[in-house]
């Protein structure tokens, strides 16, 4: 059923087939950013409560949804690597684990900084706020875990394993403002039998978050193809691309 993903398990079809795929989705990536947040930033009409502060969702709505988003992607590829024992499935949870940390972070500044017009605070402990938070320490225990142990293969395990178990937080994230009474605003793209934001609004806003979402692969293959560098170096295939070089 999954012969076709086999070729994908040895590193060095990995590495050319990210270094195919890296200029081409690094460059949509740069055409959606410069599209989605132009439109939205210049073209698009202030809200009738928060004037033109609402812009900000620009940037922090793609990266609040890629901060989930892209643990998913570190989490099914720990579990391929706990379960099936795949090299380049391990390497990609150390490779996706900064990228989503960053998005994480600037989910978290941007919100304080929308929040403070519109809440009278940089922060509060919503649990909107605190469990994106606890995402964020999520991220940072991966990357530190890995270099934890003085076996790296024990630490790429425990990380593994953290980034496995740390799926359960991100439900919370998401109905954390259904579950309990929170300052946060609920949602706003995903319900689509009665929008809550206007079309002018969403289409930049969508192109915006499919931005982020083809730069987190971008980043992840130009990530990714160093990651198989370092780890295969001693293998001929690496050694003759440097002798290339």
């Amino acid at each position: 059923m999954f012969k076709w993903l086999h070729p994908l398990a040895k590193p060095e079809t990995v590495y050319h087939l990210c270094g195919r795929l890296y200029p081409w989705l690094m460059l949509l990536a740069v055409t959606l950013l410069l599209l989605g947040n132009i439109w939205g930033l210049a073209f698009t009409p202030p809200d009738y409560q928060q004037g033109d502060s609402y812009r900000i969702i620009h940037i922090h709505v793609p990266s609040a949804i890629m901060s989930m988003g892209t643990y998913s992607a570190m989490a099914i590829a720990a579990f391929i690597a706990l379960v099936w024992q795949v090299k380049v499935a391990q390497w990609s949870v150390l490779a996706i684990a900064p990228i989503g940390a960053v998005y994480t972070a600037i989910a978290l500044i941007t919100g304080m900084a929308w929040g403070k017009p519109m809440w009278g605070t940089w922060w509060v402990w919503d649990a909107r706020l605190t469990s994106e938070l606890i995402l964020l320490f999520l991220y940072l225990g991966v990357i530190a875990l890995s270099g934890a142990f003085s076996d790296r293969q024990t630490g790429a395990k425990a990380s593994s394993l953290l980034a496995v178990v740390g799926v359960i937080n991100l439900p919370i994230i998401h109905f954390s403002v259904e579950w309990w009474n929170t300052l946060h605003q609920g949602a706003s793209i995903t319900k689509f039998a009665k929008p809550s934001i206007d079309p002018s609004m969403l289409w930049p806003l969508l192109i915006s978050i499919l931005a982020f979402k083809v730069l987190m692969l971008a980043l992840l293959c130009l990530r990714l193809r160093t990651a198989i560098l370092q780890h295969e170096q001693h293998r001929p295939w690496v050694k003759a691309l440097a002798g290339a070089v």
